[in-house]
């Protein structure tokens, strides 16, 4: 068995040494080396895009070349659906073939990221990357009743196209940098989306938890590297030590999760006192009947705990430490937060008392001012932060050398210069800065990795979330620097700016107008032979829909789908053999055909239409979705009740529109799910099922419906 395995590796290793010798000869510190300006190569062919001139020059290396261009209603459906995450409507389609002006496919391009839509759709990937959830996880997976404010903000930002490198500052520092600004305190939701178990006792190793992952998540996201590798030792791979990861953690070291208004108003705040002022003899009486209660029931919760975390309550708030104000903070909000007052415990007499008194308060509340919106936002316990050490084997009994913030030695070995704020240390405002520079190589190739990734499927740099030794080689290295210079200091002509910097619309629009991206995803039989995986981009790759996108649109071509924007998240149907449960589905229909990205966000429970399809379980960062072909995605699609009664509405709708002539019917089926007319083929053998099957014209056209969803075409963006 030994030398089986043995010879396994030995033709593994030569496996991977072979392709490894196929890809362009990139240096392994790629990623850490200085964004630069390339020159655009020149070309045989026609370009009048730069990504196309970096493109053709390796095929034309390889003698390939761009498929013919795709015809105008597959792209429209291409382009729809990748900004938007819809398909085009049958008006839409037939605007676009009806023009035929020059720039007829730029006018929707800009339509389309002009649209509400777009962030809703470009928003799925980041939602993914930075594990937003609106639960806590572990078992009791609580809610997060205001976490869903983090997900608007979001959206709102890509549609307003916000500059990346606020989007950054924001996320890392909002508090701190743009102080007084609601959404840049929304924005700090960023740091609060880890899986968080509530009622654990052990919160010192909590804390740990919570850092390792908000520490992990960021350097995952903004700059694409495995930080994680190195909690225990030294990166095996990447020029990443483990002091850079406790010197990256030191940044987020003084860090206190906390809920906060988001609105300020004198005469609310006028009112509210006087509401106390009103109220205060009744709630002092009502304080002092409940106080034994509460303090056995407090007493209780914490004999749950350690002594030595108990009795960080008994020191006064100005005399604890760093770390024991954060240690403080997870205990009470346990102790307190648990303890409840059960009338049933008063005596007889207080009972009455107190009864009285609670009829008296709801009376009394009518008039209280009515509270604010609250962000699940994050903050700090002071300008002083708890030291942060190098951990032996990552183990936060091991302390050893004490580190302060700094930044990764392999880009800038150095301690970060930080100026303590009133009431935070500045640290995060640091980093933030450092991250959202244009001096930092990775954070403007890992944004634009992604957008490439989002349109073409695979990622310049194919593993998008480890821009290092272990990861994927950037086929295109040239053009990915090419475009990280252009998002961040994008070209000029006749003395105006094209493009504000630090545009993600701008990189999206480079993009879906290069002919790399207008081509058919038919190409060569060269094209397959020389290059199989298409890693050159010589045909379009084709693509499967998400499950968020392919709800999206079995709903629009029902006809149901509701375009509300924001709020809380909704929470559709599940599928019959499923027991609701914590799932209390919404009542309102409409509300329960919202678009998939207001789907509430169970970390236990992921909506099972988009678990089917692959979508992540947001208890970690997730750069790239697997896209798996599996037999229950085919079941649920040909079985599921909920698809059976969105064919149902769907067939209604054609009816509606096109009467019952089956013609007509079969006509406008096609177009509303497939955006064409049949093949005489198609046609011919719908006309034979609709004629030939028992039952009623309703339920033939119902099953038509049915089985166009069913289709790859329909599941499938070419």
């Amino acid at each position: 068995m030994p030398s089986r395995l043995f010879g396994f590796c030995g033709l593994f290793l030569t496996f991977v040494t072979a392709a490894r010798a196929e890809e362009p000869k990139v240096p392994e510190d790629w990623a850490y080396k200085p964004v630069v300006k390339r020159t655009v190569p020149t070309v045989r062919g026609k370009v009048t895009s730069p990504v196309d001139a970096f493109l053709l020059a390796k095929l034309e290396s390889r003698n390939l070349t761009f498929a013919p261009a795709a015809d105008k209603a597959t792209l429209l459906r291409r382009v729809t659906f990748d900004l938007t995450g819809l398909p085009p409507t049958p008006n839409e389609l037939d605007a676009f073939l009806k023009d035929d002006s020059a720039t007829a496919y730029e006018k929707v391009v800009d339509r389309l990221l002009a649209s509400p839509r777009f962030g809703e759709k470009a928003a799925l990937w980041w939602l993914d990357l930075v594990r937003f959830a609106e639960t806590d996880g572990f078992k009791a997976d609580d809610p997060r009743p205001n976490a869903w404010r983090y997900r608007d903000y979001v959206i709102e930002s890509l549609n307003a196209d916000k500059p990346f490198d606020r989007f950054v500052k924001e996320q890392l520092a909002g508090d701190e940098l743009f102080p007084g600004n609601p959404a840049a305190l929304v924005a700090t939701g960023f740091l609060r989306h880890f899986p968080y178990e509530a009622n654990g006792v052990d919160v010192e190793l909590k804390r740990q938890d919570m850092l390792n992952d908000i520490t992990d998540t960021a350097a995952a996201t903004f700059l694409g590297v495995t930080l994680g590798c190195a909690k225990c030792h030294d990166h095996k791979f990447d020029p990443i030590t483990q002091a850079d990861y406790y010197r990256t953690q030191a940044f987020f070291a003084g860090f206190l999760p906390a809920d906060r208004s988001l609105t300020h108003s004198e005469d609310r705040d006028r009112a509210e006192a006087e509401w106390e002022t009103k109220t205060a003899e009744l709630r002092m009486q009502m304080a002092a009947i409940e106080k034994p209660i509460r303090e056995k029931a407090q007493a209780k919760e914490r004999k749950r705990f350690p002594d030595e975390y108990a009795t960080l309550l008994d020191i006064p708030e100005g005399k604890r430490t760093p770390l024991q104000k954060q240690l403080a903070f997870l205990v009470g909000k346990q102790v307190y937060n648990r303890a409840k007052v059960d009338p049933k415990q008063m005596s007889a007499a207080d009972k009455k008392k107190y009864d009285g008194m609670m009829k008296r308060m709801k009376e009394l509340e009518k008039s209280k001012p009515a509270a604010g919106p609250t962000a699940m936002a994050m903050s700090e316990i002071g300008t002083e932060c708890p030291p942060t050490h190098i951990l032996r084997r990552g183990n936060w009994h091991n302390p050893t050398t004490e580190v302060k913030p700094g930044y990764l030695s392999a880009l800038d070995d150095r301690d970060a210069s930080v100026t303590p704020l009133k009431s935070s240390s500045g640290r995060r405002s640091a980093l933030a800065n450092w991250i959202a520079s244009d001096k930092n190589p990775l954070t403007s190739r890992v944004l634009v990795n992604r957008i490439w990734q989002q349109l073409f499927g695979r990622g310049i740099v194919a593993t998008p979330n480890d821009f290092g030794v272990s990861g994927e080689r950037p086929t295109h290295l040239e053009l990915l620097d090419w475009l990280a210079h252009e998002f961040v200091n994008p070209a000029r002509k006749g003395g105006g700016v094209i493009a504000k910097p630090w545009s993600m619309k701008h990189v999206y629009r480079l993009l879906v107008t290069s002919a790399a991206y207008r081509q058919a995803s038919r190409g060569t039989t060269s094209g397959a032979t020389i290059d199989p995986d298409n890693k050159l981009l010589w045909k379009m790759p084709s693509k499967r829909l998400d499950g968020e996108s392919l709800r999206d649109a079995v709903l629009s071509v029902a006809g149901i789908i509701n375009y509300k924007a924001g709020g809380p998240g909704v929470h559709p149907e599940l599928p019959a053999e499923m027991k609701p449960g914590t799932w209390k589905v919404s009542t309102d229909a409409a509300e329960r055909n919202r678009r998939s990205v207001y789907v509430y966000v169970k970390r236990n429970l992921r909506y099972p239409f988009f678990a089917a399809f692959d979508a992540p379980d947001r208890n970690e960062t997730c750069g790239r979705r697997f896209v798996t072909t599996t037999a229950p995605q085919a079941l649920m699609l040909l079985n599921d009740s909920l698809l059976l009664g969105y064919a149902k509405t769907f067939a209604a709708r054609v009816r509606k529109e096109a009467g019952n002539d089956p013609d007509k019917v079969i006509a406008r089926a096609f177009r509303l799910a497939l955006g064409r007319e049949p093949d005489t083929e198609e046609k011919a053998a719908v006309e034979a099922f609709i004629k030939n099957r028992k039952g009623s014209f309703e339920s033939a056209v119902t099953d038509l419906c049915h089985s166009l969803l069913n289709l790859n075409e329909f599941v499938y963006v070419d």
